[in-house]
């Protein structure tokens, strides 16, 4: 796998712990060990990063998009406080229901991104835990990292779909950024 000149990140399960019930309050966000560091790595390193998440809680009426925009605030604060940036932030807040250009695994949030990086896809690398964020990179043309965090166990020890491979698998966002800047993604 190459060094991208862009990585593209999920929220919930690759930076916060994934919530059954859902993110509702600041206060909910918690950074998964390791995910700020990772986040710094790349910043270090020159790589932008973006967040590109579905935040269907608005879309079902569970939160309010002030809320929404309150809880990414606590993110941004959370990775600052360990030297930590995130470059843009991509939220669909569509409900699950008729399809969606952006709600993964659609790639359209994926595709803003590379938009304003001005980033070919191939240079791209997303790194999820589910299978719609794979289904989303192999859409848009980027490579594709599952973590093991969130749903990631999960995801994997159901089978990855032939037709989203090739896909590197890695323990959590620390070890896939190690893998991708030090080569052995």
């Amino acid at each position: 796998m190459i060094r991208p000149d862009l990585v593209l990140l999920d929220r919930d399960g690759v930076l916060n712990i994934d919530r059954a019930d859902y993110v509702r309050t600041p206060a909910q966000l918690v950074l998964i060990d390791g995910a700020a560091a990772a986040v710094a790595r790349l910043n270090a390193a020159g790589i932008p990063v973006a967040v590109c998440t579905n935040q269907s809680a608005v879309g079902r009426g569970i939160i309010s998009a002030g809320m929404l925009d309150r809880i990414h605030d606590a993110l941004r604060d959370g990775l600052a406080r360990h030297g930590a940036r995130i470059d843009a932030l991509f939220a669909c807040t569509d409900a699950p229901g008729p399809p969606s250009t952006h709600r993964k695994p659609a790639p359209g949030m994926l595709i803003d991104a590379l938009r304003r990086f001005r980033a070919a896809p191939d240079r791209a690398t997303m790194i999820g835990d589910s299978l719609r964020d794979l289904q989303a990179a192999q859409a848009a043309g980027a490579a594709r990292i599952l973590v093991r965090t969130g749903h990631g166990a999960a995801t994997q020890a159901a089978g990855l779909p032939r037709e989203i491979l090739p896909v590197a698998v890695h323990d959590d966002l620390a070890a896939a950024v190690a893998a991708l800047l030090d080569g052995g993604a």
